[in-house]
């Protein structure tokens, strides 16, 4: 009996863990195709490299900002297709069921008639289709200057990312450039401290020159871990204009002689304000404004609509007999609609429709003078910057050949510590001064295309 038992035992746990496999495989099963597909999604969404073109292309197609305005091209579509749709026959079905506790009683004849029953119910099936409607018309008219007005709001702020990307992407490359020349500069600090350090416990010279050389080796220490913490708070800045997820790091690659390579424009071009994105939406917005003047004027047309309807009546004062009998009626009509007098409305919303179109013109107005004014600026900012890159890089190969010189003077004990320390820092200067110029360069450069419209999404 017992064995019996554990036998059954035995059998019902291993039908347990068979079935409960079998569950896991299959859960399995549908899983992998959903794991598979999450896969390369996540790695979609990483960069292996993060150049300025991928950096770039990543954040138009992942800021939010960028994502909102384009949802905001599909809210504009889909409300157009919402008004637009008037113009199509509008079908309505209405019933209505009634209990009348006192019925109408009216004097007829002399004698007291009741009306009416006292259980009524009615059913409507109803047709129109607006003939001419101002609302319509304008909706119509304007569909694509609509369109094309959030299709330029979605550009205006790819313009805008463009810029404040390529800006924090080369402001990293200045950071990142001034802690190479930093940690360099360290390497030739501890050098001419031990150099220093030597000479003194030879008695060549006394502990000042190794202390002066211990103090600039300590600043440029704590310069560069400065400069290490900046360096974060610009990648994260970075990292937010790209929504770039915060888990992973960004590999930031350049190639500094292919940049060098680009610094380069035309700068005997002029602005043309009607290439901006700013002229080009409230070129945009004034056709909408003359369309909205012309919808004023039409609030002295008439509308017009063709109506009909089928009408089932049902009466009866027994409730169970209520639908035993049909009163059927229809009709078909033409409505016409006629504004006589409003106060002056109309009137005085043509006035202010066309005052806003004369405000509009004003605006481009304004908007000319101001590109004019900040392209000068810019292109102003982008040859002085190329003025000062060409001398900067000049001094970097001037500095380092003093510095060599002077070193070797030191060791051989012609010149003293304190010129050592001078060349050094005017190697210093020079390199980060030259990388500092290379980048304000490239962004000067960049304020010269978007001044003059040539940045186009």
């Amino acid at each position: 009996m017992r064995k019996n038992l554990l036998g059954q035992h035995i059998y019902m746990n291993q039908y347990q863990s068979s079935k409960y496999l079998h569950f896991c495989f299959m859960g399995l099963f549908y899983l992998l195709p959903i794991l598979s597909f999450a896969q390369p999604q996540q790695a979609d969404t990483l960069l292996k490299e993060v150049t300025l073109k991928t950096a770039v292309e990543y954040a138009v197609k992942r800021q939010p900002l960028i994502q909102q305005s384009l949802i905001d091209e599909q809210i504009t579509a889909t409300q157009l297709k919402s008004r637009l749709a008037d113009w199509y026959p509008q079908l309505n079905f209405n019933y209505n069921i009634q209990h009348n506790f006192l019925l109408q009683k009216s004097l007829f004849a002399g004698n007291l008639v009741t009306l009416g029953q006292n259980n009524t119910s009615a059913a409507q099936f109803s047709a129109s289709q607006y003939l001419f409607n101002r609302d319509l018309l304008l909706a119509k008219r304007t569909r694509v200057d609509v369109r094309l007005q959030a299709q330029q709001a979605t550009a205006s702020n790819k313009i805008d990312l463009v810029v404040n990307v390529s800006k924090a992407f080369y402001d990293i490359l200045s950071t990142t450039q001034q802690i190479k020349v930093a940690a360099e500069n360290i390497t030739r600090i501890e050098r001419s401290l031990k150099d220093a350090f030597n000479q003194f416990q030879a008695g060549l010279t006394d502990k000042t020159d190794y202390k002066r050389a211990t103090i600039t080796l300590n600043n440029s220490r704590a310069s560069l871990r400065g400069n290490e913490e900046l360096l974060k708070a610009k990648k994260e800045y970075l990292r937010a204009l790209m929504n770039y997820p915060e888990k992973y790091t960004l590999n930031i690659v350049y190639d500094t002689l292919q940049m060098e390579t680009e610094i380069g424009m035309d700068t005997a071009l002029t602005a043309d304000y009607k290439l901006r994105i700013e002229y080009r939406i409230l070129e945009t917005q004034s056709r909408l404004l003359q369309a909205n003047i012309k919808y004023n004027k039409w609030a002295y047309l008439p509308t017009l609509s063709a109506n009909g309807a089928y009408n089932f009546n049902f009466q009866n004062n027994d409730f169970t007999k209520l639908y035993n009998a049909n009163y059927p009626n229809s009709y078909v009509a033409l409505t016409l609609g006629f504004p006589i007098f409003q106060g002056g409305k109309r009137k005085f919303n043509i006035q202010q429709a066309q005052l806003e179109f004369k405000r509009n013109e004003w605006e481009i107005v304004n908007l000319e003078n101001s590109v004019n004014s900040v392209y000068a600026q810019a292109l102003a900012a982008y040859r002085a910057n190329l003025e000062n890159y060409t001398a900067l890089k000049e001094n970097v190969s001037l500095a380092k050949e003093v510095y060599d010189v002077i070193q070797l003077q030191y060791r051989s004990g012609i010149k003293t510590y304190l010129e050592v320390i001078t060349s050094e820092t005017d190697l210093r200067t020079a390199q980060i001064n030259y990388y500092t110029a290379i980048y304000e360069l490239l962004a000067s450069k960049l304020d010269v295309k978007k001044a003059s419209g040539q940045i186009i999404y």
